[in-house]
């Protein structure tokens, strides 16, 4: 599965967030992640993150069950080549 991690915590916390998500996937740009996961990592991700969240902070995680669904094109550097395998 090919997810999207999209998170915003308070400034003097968004490494825990950045820390967390590199552990599954990659760093594309700020407070944004993605990659391929499998369904057994994506529940440990997503139950670390409810456990890393305070009142007022979010994370929004975009799950894509197929790679036909993804249209994905970057302008500039992508800091994912040779790292994707779509």
């Amino acid at each position: 599965m090919y997810v999207v991690m999209v998170y915003d915590l308070e400034a003097d916390r968004t490494q825990k967030a950045l820390k967390l998500g590199r552990r599954y996937l990659t760093h594309v740009q700020n407070s944004v992640l993605e990659g391929e996961i499998s369904e057994g990592d994506l529940a440990t991700l997503k139950d670390e993150i409810d456990d890393l969240l305070i009142p007022g902070e979010s994370t929004i995680i975009y799950e894509l069950s197929s790679d036909t669904l993804l249209n994905r094109t970057v302008y500039g550097d992508d800091p994912t080549e040779g790292q994707r395998f779509l």
